[in-house]
């Protein structure tokens, strides 16, 4: 967990002004094509958040919050209770018009109260307990299925969807068979289908066996690119998967392909870096070589004499317009990072192999904006980002406007503290309707999925 924050400032321009976040014009080609949300009585967003009476979600006036599934409660399926620990999530078109469906992770490790329920054809591991649930949400909101998606999986932490419309989940860990119970080598990525009919509980073992984070695919040639999220020095690295068939489709990415970690000419830790709007050109990518990580994680493996580019607390990845944007939540010099920070957005362009941070997390100063620990994170169709939080304190969905301001969009009310030393669950994967009426958002403890509704579209 990040350090408690007790204020916090959001500060548009050079990260040498000091606390806040920062924002350079690199920032502009995150919101191309979207409208700037409303600004609101002199403030940027949809108003202040107003307190919510049963103590649940705080939004702002104007909207409204369903909770669709809770952690423990019965799935609709039958097939045991919802599992727990919800995390990265994303939302599909479905058959019907306005029907969405929702495919979520649940990042369980061995000690989850409730498990992903091990169901025929669908468990790689009988002793794995994470995996995905899924959700059918009918145009008036109301939940009409839900079901286990994929399980016997192991700490399925975020992922990505696909361009031809499945997600790929992954397990944030790398634990082997014989360790933890497990019967089965984890650290892979799946590929789960959002109607069900072709999932299988295959690895995609070309993709690489370390501690997955996310994903993101580039549309125009089926590039995968992933973060991980390494807890110890050295810290994860930054990949992308070249595949053996470009051109997509569920069960493509089992044909395999070359995995390969970016190396930043003569920057080997990301961490120093502290310039917003600072650009690296020819970035280099090298081919992993034991992509099983068989004796030797990937991050420890022989890059050659040049080395590997590392970074503290990879996360959130997505794909926007022609680029990949990958998030760095934090780094500390006393766990081992060559620099501080509280958190980093990068930017990767492939055409021009161009690598630019865009956005730099500050130390906190104002409560009412995010100052620290950036985790999962989307484009936001009404215009800008939506940006969950997962640090210490209050936690809040944030938005951020293509004018560079910041408004809060939720707070988390569901103490799971005491009275005297409250603490609250992380937001985890946001992501929007097809049609861009509806966000959902997951809180991870106690697991909990949301669907707000609102004037989005007001400007």
């Amino acid at each position: 967990m990040a350090v408690p924050v007790t204020r916090r400032r959001l500060l548009a321009g050079s990260g040498t002004l000091g606390a806040g976040i920062a924002f350079t014009g690199a920032v502009e080609a995150l919101f191309s094509g979207c409208a700037q949300a409303a600004e609101v009585g002199g403030t940027a967003g949809y108003g202040p958040l107003v307190p919510d009476p049963e103590g649940v979600l705080d939004l702002p006036r104007g909207f409204r919050y369903t909770i669709l599934s809770r952690e423990g409660e019965p799935l609709r399926s039958g097939q045991g209770p919802v599992p727990s620990h919800h995390d990265g999530m994303a939302a599909f078109a479905g058959r019907r018009g306005g029907e969405v469906l929702l495919v979520r992770n649940h990042e369980n490790r061995p000690d989850a109260a409730h498990r992903v329920p091990a169901v025929d054809d669908l468990t790689y591991d009988p002793e794995g307990k994470g995996g995905c649930t899924a959700l059918e949400v009918d145009a008036a909101g109301r939940v009409r299925a839900e079901r286990v998606a994929i399980a016997g999986t192991a700490v399925n932490c975020a992922g990505g969807p696909t361009p031809w419309g499945t997600w790929l989940t992954c397990e944030e860990t790398e634990d082997t068979a014989g360790t933890n119970g497990y019967t089965k080598d984890h650290g892979f990525v799946f590929e789960v289908d959002p109607r069900g009919r072709r999932t299988e509980p295959v690895p995609l073992t070309a993709l690489g066996r370390f501690q997955h984070e996310a994903v993101a695919v580039d549309p125009r040639d089926g590039v995968v690119y992933e973060t991980e999220d390494a807890f110890q020095r050295p810290f994860g690295l930054f990949y992308r998967f070249l595949p053996h068939r470009p051109r997509g489709g569920f069960g493509s990415l089992r044909a395999g392909g070359r995995l390969e970690a970016m190396r930043v000419p003569d920057v080997p830790d990301l961490s120093v870096v502290s310039e917003p709007g600072t650009v690296f050109e020819r970035i280099e990518w090298v081919k992993v070589p034991d992509p099983l990580a068989r004796r030797t994680p990937i991050r420890l493996q022989d890059f050659g004499p040049r080395g590997i580019t590392h970074a503290q607390k990879l996360e959130g990845c997505y794909w926007g317009g022609d680029r990949v944007y990958f998030v760095s939540s934090y780094a500390r010099s006393r766990e081992g990072s060559s620099g501080d920070h509280f958190g980093q957005v990068w930017s990767y362009e492939p055409a021009r192999r161009r690598l630019t941070l865009v956005v730099v997390f500050g130390p906190g100063t104002d409560v009412q904006t995010p100052g620290e620990s950036p985790d999962n994170i989307c484009l936001a169709p009404q215009g800008g980002l939506m940006v969950c939080e997962d640090g210490g304190g209050a936690q809040h969905v944030f938005g951020v406007t293509r004018g560079r301001r910041v408004y809060p969009m939720a707070r988390n009310r569901q103490n799971i503290g005491t009275e005297d030393a409250p603490e609250w669950g992380e937001f985890a994967g946001v992501t929007f309707s097809p049609d861009g009426r509806t966000m959902f958002v997951n809180v991870y403890e106690p697991g909990t999925t949301f669907a707000v509704t609102g004037p989005w579209r007001r400007l």
